[in-house]
């Protein structure tokens, strides 16, 4: 039988601590594989363990894995987990907040918390109408940046075509960058082909709008708001992935005008 352990288990209260620890660090990779900033990540998990009833909780945020400790009557646990990128979904970050403010409203216990926790899906909308709404979208910064209307309609197809790509490549789970190299030669593919059967006017704002549904916006975001909160490394692998999918992407788009050349458009 092991020290400090009864009829070879585990005490009640360290076992208690081991339970709320790993809530603690699920709490932060599911936060952290969802695109939430470091920050938000570390005072939530730093809050849910003081509500589930640990003396202090410490965090490390790192770009692929989460640190989390806690102490609780002089004993000390630490815990690492290994954080995989889910893609970005806000819906997440918002019900893992509202499950932790139910936890320091005294609502839910450790497994109430638990439950409510691994409760958690994805959102999602049907991908024929993510793919229409991007195009719509990518179509209107096309207006906005003086293209002719029959542009506008080459923008809406291209893009819908490169988000469908997309979310398809995700769906068999390769690599982002080279979701992004497929995605920006499909839409600049289409663009292009538009372009050689002559259709608009404005080629160069078509082909230039068909691909900013791939503008990082949201690593480069994070990686700065890291930057400034202090989480230096964190924040510098976030900039260096935003930078390598708009590489990525880059290469599609020259691949594409490379093979079509539409318009001899350089």
């Amino acid at each position: 039988m092991a020290p400090g352990t009864i009829d070879g288990q585990a005490p009640p209260v360290e076992a208690m601590q081991r339970e709320i620890t790993l809530l603690c660090a699920q709490t932060a990779l599911v936060l952290s594989q969802h695109g939430a900033e470091s920050a938000l990540i570390e005072i939530l998990a730093r809050r849910l363990g003081l509500a589930l009833g640990v003396d202090r909780v410490e965090a490390g945020i790192y770009a692929n894995s989460v640190v989390m400790g806690t102490e609780s009557a002089g004993r000390a646990l630490t815990i690492v987990r290994r954080a995989e990128d889910r893609g970005i979904n806000m819906h997440v970050v918002t019900e893992v907040q509202r499950a932790v403010l139910a936890a320091e409203a005294g609502a839910l216990d450790a497994a109430g918390f638990r439950a409510r926790l691994e409760g958690v899906v994805p959102f999602h909308y049907p991908r024929w109408l993510v793919s229409l709404a991007i195009g719509v979208s990518c179509a209107s910064f096309a207006r906005l940046a003086g293209a002719d209307w029959v542009s506008c309609a080459v923008v809406v197809v291209a893009s819908a075509v490169g988000m469908a790509v997309r979310l398809q490549v995700a769906r068999l789970h390769f690599s982002p960058l080279v979701n992004f190299f497929v995605t920006a030669f499909a839409a600049t593919s289409v663009a292009g082909a538009a372009e050689l059967w002559r259709l608009g006017s404005t080629p160069r704002i078509a082909i230039a709008s068909c691909v900013l549904l791939l503008v990082p916006g949201f690593p480069l975001i994070n990686g700065v708001s890291d930057l400034v909160k202090g989480y230096m490394s964190t924040g510098i692998a976030r900039l260096t992935y935003g930078t390598l999918l708009a590489l990525a992407s880059a290469a599609g788009m020259l691949l594409a005008m490379s093979l079509w050349n539409p318009r001899g458009l350089p």
